[in-house]
């Protein structure tokens, strides 16, 4: 069983090379993973004909089995008691009801029953800036205290990598609700945000398995059930997502000082992202967030 979910993941990594599917369209980017994107179970593209619902799409590439509006299996294993899966369509949470278009992204992760919801991944990156919330494009802003900054400058170059256009400028003092934002920099500026500042306050709040203390100084790394696992002081950094009700997804490139941020923006890069809810780095390496998946 490993050896074949390794050779398709490897398949489909080749493909994802080019993204595009044999019609001639962009393909649609499907991921199945347990444990908060612990192990891969499927890693492949789809080729649906138009737009579609997210389940379908399941059922084609990952061999779905969906009764009552749940997912009870994928590839022919099913979900054991006391577990749940949980859809993302572009880094925001979804229903297998969702509509699908050409170059989306599908990630469904079977995850413990119980465990905070976590409504903003990164791990599907350059989702949603490459292609926009519900197949309406945003406008994209990074906003820094420094515009040139190497934090600021590395996270603008790598959606530049991605043909991301993106405006730049100071954090904005204004809620922007249909604006994708970046927001980079020391933690005492960017609290100002309403959204960003969720992070003090645990996965229940801000859906991210961390907490930034409140002065900066440290990120403390949780498990899957919100238990502290470590704390990361000095040359720490985080890069996670947010979302209030009503508004646009926040991404937050911080640390917990200069040497932190610039950790943290250097992993702002589909190759690091890819299958993490967020992502935090120390001076010993990267940390998968929650605590637990590699």
């Amino acid at each position: 069983m490993r050896a074949a979910v390794l050779a398709l993941a490897a398949a489909a990594l080749a493909l994802a090379g080019c993204g595009v599917d044999s019609r001639g369209g962009t393909a649609v980017q499907v991921l199945v993973t347990t444990g908060e994107g612990g192990a891969t179970v499927v890693q492949t593209e789809a080729a649906p004909k138009g737009t579609v619902e997210a389940g379908d799409v399941l059922r084609e590439a990952a061999g779905a089995t969906i009764d009552g509006g749940r997912v009870t299996a994928v590839e022919g294993a099913a979900a054991k008691a006391g577990q749940r899966f949980e859809l993302h369509v572009n880094g925001r949470v979804a229903g297998l009801d969702d509509d699908v278009r050409d170059g989306d992204s599908l990630w469904l992760d079977l995850r413990t029953a119980g465990s905070p919801a976590t409504p903003i991944v990164v791990g599907q990156f350059p989702a949603p800036f490459t292609t926009g919330i519900e197949g309406k494009r945003l406008p994209i802003r990074v906003e820094c205290i420094d515009q040139d900054a190497v934090p600021c400058r590395a996270v603008r170059d790598a959606l530049v990598e991605q043909d991301v256009a993106a405006s730049r400028g100071g954090l904005q003092t204004s809620l922007a609700p249909e604006t994708l934002r970046v927001l980079v920099g020391p933690w005492d500026a960017l609290r100002g945000d309403l959204a960003a500042r969720t992070l003090e306050d645990g996965p229940r709040e801000s859906g991210v398995f961390a907490e930034v203390a409140r002065d900066g100084k440290t990120i403390t790394a949780l498990d899957h059930t919100g238990r502290s696992v470590r704390r990361l002081g000095a040359g720490s950094g985080i890069v996670a997502g947010v979302q209030l009700e009503g508004a646009q997804p926040v991404w937050v490139v911080t640390g917990t000082d200069a040497r932190g941020i610039e950790a943290a923006a250097q992993t702002f890069r589909q190759d690091t992202l890819t299958g993490r809810f967020a992502l935090a780095v120390s001076p010993s390496g990267e940390l998968p967030l929650p605590i637990g998946a590699p």
